[in-house]
């Protein structure tokens, strides 16, 4: 089985593909990089207990992460438990994915693995959105080839703004938006942040058609994707297991033959 790690800046994403290459099981911690490798070894070591496999049952491992502190602690716990070394994503791994952007070096390895099952999976031109803690939306050409994207804030830093830098409004969760105009401040403040996010994305859409200069497929991920699909006006695919998919194609590209 090979272990799929996709370090985000609220969750650890851990997933396990078969031999077929069938996912087997998901699983988050939240991300603390007050962690020790210890620490992960016995959290992964009981992840995967409760899905019913060994630790020999890993014979591999990738690692995207966008937390760069918790990098070499949770290989360091990975190699401890399963002994197998991950397989990082950073510059210079193979991904079979042109990237267009000004330095190539500095896109997020999230990104990238999103990119490349993006590519693999769907009709390009493709727009692949992806909403976590920060709202990505980027852009594949006809060719399958990254040109870049648009980042802002996501949910969770929204509504931690809205509570964290006024008087009187609550800190509140992301829950399904029943009408955009709300009667109370919760109500108000969903509508406004995940109501306005799907307003953007729509806009978005509309303002990379005209510079792709076609119709793009639309694809969404991360923990907000379901939540704030429902609200677009354009169809979107949403696809949760997106950059964990590109993690697993990436590690299939780095093996050799």
């Amino acid at each position: 089985m090979i272990l799929a790690v996709d370090v985000g800046n609220t969750n650890i994403v851990f997933g396990g593909f078969d031999n077929n290459g069938e996912l087997r099981f998901i699983s988050r911690l939240n991300t603390q990089v007050s962690r020790m490798e210890d620490q992960y070894a016995i959290k992964l070591k009981d992840i995967l207990s409760l899905y019913g496999f060994e630790n020999a049952a890993i014979t591999g491992c990738i690692i995207s992460s966008v937390v760069s502190p918790i990098t070499p602690i949770l290989e360091k716990g990975i190699e401890k438990l399963c002994n197998v070394k991950p397989i990082i994503v950073s510059p210079g791994i193979k991904t079979g994915l042109n990237i267009k952007i000004d330095d190539p070096s500095v896109l997020g390895s999230d990104l990238v693995c999103g990119g490349v099952a993006a590519k693999s999976k769907y009709p390009t031109p493709c727009i692949f959105i992806d909403v976590g803690t920060c709202l990505k939306i980027f852009a594949l050409d006809r060719s399958g080839a990254m040109l870049g994207g648009a980042i802002a804030p996501g949910p969770r830093l929204s509504f931690e703004a809205l509570s964290g830098k006024t008087a009187s409004l609550p800190l509140i969760g992301a829950e399904p938006v029943g009408k955009m105009i709300g009667t109370n401040s919760p109500d108000s403040m969903r509508a406004g942040v995940i109501g306005g996010i799907a307003c953007m994305i729509d806009g978005m859409i509309e303002r990379y058609e005209e510079e792709l200069g076609e119709k793009a497929t639309i694809v969404a991920t991360g923990g907000y994707a379901s939540l704030i699909a429902p609200l677009c006006r354009r169809e979107l695919i949403v696809d949760p297991d997106l950059v964990l998919e590109g993690l697993h194609i990436i590690y299939k590209k780095n093996q050799k033959k």
